[in-house]
């Protein structure tokens, strides 16, 4: 079972006379990042919500949105007279400058971001605590899209994967024909150059062993053969977290594709590499996705 780094997540809670509306969009990304938007009476809880977006999503690039709305309920306002007066100096400048209008110059300023606040804009412990609850809503919305978007890489990667292990079957029966193929040509070989008669063949038989030992590829398949076995065990493991060991698992498989590439000198059998490192290259590609 994968989950995957993308997802998106929804919740909203009427909370007294508050309505929370959170969003979280999360996309792939080697360590966990947040870039959030938040309200200025959750500034003091900012650190608690960020260390609870990492305890739920663990890694991906993460967005969260926070809206907070006031259900109806007049609340005592003050005014940022310091705030209002640079904004005022500032703008009177340019409006002089231009000589534009300035008849609608206070009331344009008062609609300005942190001019007008709430005085009493303050979440308590109790809205604290109900409002964890939304976001922990939130957080297992997301859950359930990385893990549908999950379900698919997986069943894509276990489709590159079997193509892989297919290849390397056809390598295997390939095999005893390329040992038979290169003593052929030895043989052909030393014919051209120094003539059949004029060479030992228990010599060429004792030099044809070590040098076919010498680019002998069956290490190479089994060893791509357990790191398979071992990728689908991954697979099936309960831990939400695999992507990293997935990832270095794939890298594997392309040592012993590549070292089985060096050393074929057979035609069939690169032809067979080549669709193993096109495949390998696609699980590469969504196994960045993974979480």
């Amino acid at each position: 079972m994968l989950y995957s780094m993308t997802g998106y997540g929804r919740s909203e809670q009427t909370i007294g006379d508050k309505i929370f509306l959170i969003e979280l969009r999360s996309l792939n990304g080697k360590q966990f990042d947040i870039r959030m938007q938040l309200p200025a009476l959750l500034k003091p809880y900012e650190f608690d919500i960020r260390t609870m977006l990492n305890e739920g999503l663990e890694r991906g690039s993460v967005e969260c949105f926070i809206t907070i709305k006031q259900n109806g309920v007049s609340k005592p306002i003050s005014i940022n007279a310091d705030l209002l007066k640079a904004y005022y100096v500032s703008v009177m400048q340019i409006a002089d400058e231009l000589q534009a209008d300035t008849q609608q110059l206070l009331a344009a300023i008062l609609r300005m971001p942190e001019i007008m606040v709430n005085s009493t804009e303050i979440l308590n412990e109790k809205e604290w605590e109900q409002f964890k609850i939304v976001l922990k809503a939130a957080i297992a919305d997301l859950i359930v899209h990385r893990l549908d978007e999950g379900k698919s890489i997986e069943a894509d990667m276990l489709i590159r994967v079997a193509n892989i292990e297919a290849q390397s079957t056809a390598i295997v029966a390939l095999e005893p024909n390329r040992r038979q193929k290169i003593k052929e040509n030895f043989e052909k070989l030393l014919e051209e150059k120094v003539g059949k008669e004029n060479y030992d063949s228990n010599r060429l038989e004792q030099e044809l062993i070590y040098y076919i030992e010498k680019i002998d590829i069956s290490e190479e398949q089994v060893r791509l053969k357990n790191h398979i076995s071992y990728f689908k065990t991954i697979l099936e493991e309960k831990d939400k977290s695999k992507g990293k060991k997935l990832s270095f698992l794939l890298q594997e498989f392309g040592r012993e594709i590549n070292t089985t590439g060096a050393k074929a000198y057979d035609s069939q059998i690169q032809k067979c590499v080549v669709l193993m490192k096109d495949e390998l290259e696609k699980a590469k590609e969504q196994v960045l996705n993974v979480l």
